[in-house]
Formats: C-alpha cells, sequence, structure tokens
C-alpha cells in the first residue's frame, strides 16, 4: 500500500500560489501535503498517481484544483468495458461534407482526472501513454496536440481490490510522482461534519489562477538553480536503486530526471530560487517507490517498497550546500 505524504518541515508557500492552496482547502479539509505534491507534478509539467481506497476525496482535490486555476476539467471514469477511442477520441463520418471528423475524447482537457485508472484493461490504460510523454494523441495517423497546460491525475484502487488490473511498468514510469491521500485526522473528520460540502459547491468555487499562470510559473520552475552537489545527489539517489540487492528493476533515467525537476518545483512552491537536499530527500520515495521492482525473493520475505526506498535515502551521505546551513 502506498503511504500518504509526510509533512515538508522547512517551507514557506510562495506567495502566488497560497491563494490556489487556500481555495482548495475551502473543500478539502487539511491535505496541505497532498496539495504540495500535486503542484510539485504539475509545475513540473508532469502527472501524478493516487493509489487509495474509495471516499478519500482523490475526485473533489482533482475538481477543486482545476477550478481554482481556471483550467478546462475533463474525467474519464475508466471501467472494463471502455475502450482505446473512449478516451482519445475517434473519426466520425459526417455525411453532409462525406468526409471523417475527429471528435475529440475527454483526455482534451488541461486538467483530467484519470479516476480509477487500473479498472480497465491494459489496452485502454496504453492509450494514455502517448498523451502522458508527447502531450499528443494519434488517430487514424492524425497526431493531434493536447491543450497547454496538460496535467493527468490518475486515481487507483489498492492492487488487491477486486476487479483491478496492475498497471505496467511503461505507464507507471510516466508519472512523475505516486503517493496516497490518507484517512484525514479525528479533528479534521470532525471539521468535516461541520462544513459539509455540496456537489453544487464545488462547481461553483470561482478560479484564482489562470492557465496562463500555470504555464508562467512551470516556466519559473525550470529557472530554479540547482548546484552541481546536488544534481549529483540526484543521480546517485536515482543510481542506488539498482544496486541493492532486494531490487530486480531499479528506476529508470526518466526517474532521474523526474527528481530533478520535482525538485526543482519544490524549492518554487516553497519560495526559494535554489534547491536544497532537503528537497530531494523528502520527494524521492514519491518519485521512486512506483518505478522499482523487487526481487522475488524480496517480496516473500515480505519488503516493502516505500520502506525500501527510504532505507536507501536514508544511507547516502547528505551533501553540503555552499553558504546554505540545514535549517
Amino acid at each position: 500500500m502506498t503511504t500518504p505524504p509526510q509533512a515538508y518541515p522547512f517551507d514557506a508557500w510562495r506567495p502566488a500560489l497560497q491563494p490556489v492552496v487556500d481555495n482548495v482547502q475551502r473543500v478539502i479539509i487539511g491535505k496541505e501535503n497532498v496539495i504540495r505534491l500535486v503542484l510539485v507534478a504539475m509545475l513540473a509539467g508532469g502527472h501524478a498517481l493516487i493509489e487509495d481506497v474509495p471516499g478519500v476525496g482523490k475526485t473533489m482535490l482533482v475538481r477543486a484544483m482545476a477550478a481554482s486555476l481556471g483550467c478546462e476539467f475533463k474525467r474519464i471514469q475508466f471501467t472494463p468495458d471502455l475502450l482505446p477511442s473512449d478516451v482519445t477520441g475517434v473519426a466520425m463520418y459526417n455525411p453532409q461534407r462525406l468526409t471523417f471528423e475527429f471528435r475529440p475524447g475527454p483526455v482534451f482537457g488541461q486538467v483530467v482526472l484519470a479516476d480509477e485508472i487500473n479498472r480497465t484493461s491494459p489496452k485502454t490504460q496504453a492509450a494514455l501513454l502517448e498523451a502522458l510523454e508527447e502531450r499528443s494523441v494519434t488517430v487514424d495517423g492524425t497526431t493531434y496536440a493536447l491543450p497547454a497546460p496538460f496535467f493527468v491525475l490518475a486515481t487507483e484502487n489498492p492492487i488487491d481490490f477486486e476487479g483491478t488490473f496492475p498497471l505496467p511498468e511503461a505507464q507507471l514510469d510516466r508519472f512523475l510522482l505516486k503517493f496516497a491521500m490518507g484517512y484525514p485526522t479525528a479533528e479534521e473528520e470532525l471539521a468535516m461534519l461541520d462544513r459539509s460540502v455540496d456537489p453544487e459547491f464545488i462547481a461553483s468555487l470561482q478560479p484564482v489562477a489562470k492557465p496562463e499562470d500555470v504555464l508562467a510559473w512551470r516556466e519559473a520552475c525550470a529557472n530554479v538553480h540547482v548546484a552541481d552537489v546536488i544534481r549529483r545527489y540526484v543521480v546517485a539517489t536515482v543510481q542506488a536503486t539498482r544496486r541493492h540487492p532486494d531490487i530486480y528493476l531499479g528506476a529508470s533515467p526518466r526517474a532521474t530526471l523526474a527528481l530533478f525537476r520535482a525538485g526543482k518545483a519544490l524549492a518554487y512552491i516553497c519560495n526559494r530560487d535554489y534547491v536544497v537536499p532537503d528537497d530531494i530527500r523528502y520527494l524521492a520515495p514519491y518519485v521512486l517507490q512506483h518505478r522499482i521492482l523487487l526481487t522475488a525473493d524480496a517480496r516473500l520475505s515480505g519488503v516493502e517498497v516505500p520502506a525500501l526506498v527510504g532505507d536507501i535515502v536514508a544511507a547516502l551521505p547528505v551533501p553540503e550546500l555552499e553558504g546554505v546551513s540545514r535549517r
């Protein structure tokens, strides 16, 4: 089971992002750590995968985030009978014009909720591969660009639930982060009783930012400084997964790029223009845990991937960043 995100200890929200967080929390009580990771994935130009049980607010979170950013929201409800064309779209014949016209599927949105993605067949899951990586869809030999910004937040039930299909490794590798929502605390659950959110309230949630702001924030994240020692630390963290005796398949080079981009996004969100080692240490479990496969012996011994990744990160020496003290 994927573990919920931990608190990030030394942060202050960037002022431009604080209204977005406040707006989302009008609907989602607490869950600041989850909101932070969703923003990390979005501003790093990636996608996020949330694995958790039904009823913890995954769909509500995505709808609130899309509304707060003024982005076009689309939802794909994955079911066993869903076809690839139900996701990407289909060319239909127009008898008036005597031509085939492309009708876009629900993947043509700016914030796309891929709900219960592991309840559909691998063939339909694969329909998202091009969209996740290349921001485009190819139908009948014609390639169509997806809107910008484009962000997919997929949800999945735990793999031991009835009627689920495990996601293939190629699909998992295209998600920048994977994490869980987690259950609310007792205080948060009490607050939920006092602030029961009507579905119509979410629909009326007013945007506090624009899609153009998301693109500008992404550009700013790309300009965040990463010192050479931090770059080496990123590479060492990923390569350590390829040498561990309990790991059959280590994280790919795409994971190195993902951890690098995510670190820059987290630094930007925390109102810094440089990455510190704690950014990489914090993000490593969410970037790496879905990208590695355990050996058969490790699985039989009950080794859990999140704990193993935590041990790998803890064993690496933390670099000293010149002129910056660890807080």
